[in-house]
């Protein structure tokens, strides 16, 4: 059995692992980082505290904004001499959050990976084209390093370039497709358009970095004519994709708790949510050397899901991700996440996967919002007018806000290779 499909024999052994991951990451960062060193001291934490997983609590968060405080090296607790790589993400103030690997980090990145493509039943006989940004984020060789480690073909082809993916998919015949959810919906699209769904082979699509909904990835089955479509998530601070993978089962995304422990806290609050509740991922690496991890609020808005999956994996499970909590808007005084927009419009038949949330301030000082939702490929313009009253109905029960929405025609919104952008808000 290749070694990056061993996996933990019991519950009681993964927290044996976590505790002494836990305490490995503790020491290590301690003695490595100033940053830690400072943070421990400053809230009274001694190495010798933590004997415990209920010890974590104890420990202090770590936010994007130390990153970027820290820029060029925030976390860094090894010696340059160790650092072989480094990768970058996007920063809201100008400075990118960078994160340095050694070798160990970028071989235990490669075995999760690897994890991930088992668990979504790959072959080594099958070809996977990567349709991701390559460079300094941690996308493309995220994908390329993992689908190597484990063995199957390797077709990098980035981004964009639509024609050459066509060719690619035509000529290479890959059997699994990783891209974000809006680079796979544009492609499955363009095959459907040119005719040549009998020409590709794609039977599994991966896809992350962006919340997708039930009618995209139902729409993307349905025009490459694939099997299944699975979630990846995964961020720059902690390694890159590749953290966790849904089973062919798709009812949750395992984590490899093997690798750090996450916990769902209230984003407010910072107390764990009750079981099932939407809170952000909050990730403490237990292996991790460059750049360790300790309480890092992520941001992004998950729920844990109990009990065992039936495919008969030990390793725990989260929902897909649904959102960030930064990304929440205000309109009349109500908190809303794009998140909850996208779970109103997956349950209404007749609309598309594609819309767009607009918000003005008009002249008598109050804020509206439209929703603009695609019509579906094979919906009637005649039930536009009672289907938009539908939704708006059912956005104002389920969100406490009246908003207007409009039906448009299938295909009439934009199409990106990367992330589709959802909200515009036009407000001053």
């Amino acid at each position: 059995m290749p070694h990056f499909l061993t996996t933990v024999r019991s519950k009681e052994d993964l927290e044996t692992i976590q505790l002494k991951g836990l305490q490995w990451t503790c020491r290590h960062a301690y003695e490595g980082s100033p940053f830690y060193r400072k943070r421990f001291d400053d809230a009274g934490i001694g190495l010798e505290d933590i004997r415990s997983l209920e010890d974590l609590q104890r420990l202090p968060f770590t936010t994007a904004a130390d990153l970027q405080e820290q820029y060029p090296w925030p976390l860094r607790s090894v010696p340059f001499e160790k650092i072989v790589r480094i990768h970058a993400s996007s920063g809201t103030t100008g400075k990118r959050k960078v994160m340095v690997y050694t070798a160990k980090d970028i071989d235990d990145w490669a075995d999760m990976f690897a994890r991930c493509y088992a668990t979504a039943g790959l072959s080594r006989a099958d070809r996977v084209q990567i349709c991701v940004g390559y460079g300094v984020w941690t996308a493309g060789v995220g994908f390329q390093l993992g689908c190597e480690r484990f063995g199957a073909m390797a077709v990098p082809v980035g981004p964009g370039n639509i024609d050459m993916q066509m060719q690619f998919l035509v000529d290479f015949q890959p059997t699994v497709l990783c891209a974000t959810a809006s680079m796979a919906l544009l492609l499955a699209e363009e095959v459907d358009k040119r005719g040549l769904g009998n020409k590709v082979a794609v039977k599994k699509v991966i896809f992350g970095a962006e919340r997708s909904t039930d009618a995209m990835r139902s729409k993307i089955r349905e025009l490459f004519g694939a099997e299944h479509t699975f979630d990846i998530p995964g961020l720059t601070e902690a390694y890159g994709p590749g953290t966790g993978l849904d089973c062919q089962l798709h009812q949750g995304i395992h984590y490899w708790a093997d690798y750090y422990i996450l916990e769902v806290l209230n984003p407010e609050t910072l107390a764990p949510v009750r079981n099932g509740e939407v809170g952000e991922m909050v990730y403490t690496t237990l292996r991790k050397e460059g750049a360790p991890l300790i309480r890092y609020r992520s941001r992004d808005l998950t729920r844990l899901i109990s009990g065992d999956c039936p495919c008969g994996s030990l390793f725990p499970r989260h929902d897909r991700i649904l959102g960030r909590s930064d990304d929440m808007f205000i309109v009349r005084g109500v908190n809303i996440y794009p998140g909850h927009v996208d779970e109103i419009l997956a349950a209404e038949k007749g609309i598309g996967s594609e819309y767009q949330i607009h918000l003005d301030r008009k002249e008598d000082g109050k804020d509206y919002m439209t929703v603009l939702v695609e019509r579906a490929s094979d919906g009637d313009p005649l039930a536009d007018e009672p289907l938009s009253r539908k939704i708006e109905r059912d956005l104002r029960k389920e969100l406490l806000v009246s908003g207007a929405v409009k039906i448009v025609r299938y295909g009439s919104l934009p199409r990106t290779d990367r992330k589709t952008k959802r909200v515009f808000d036009n407000r001053d």
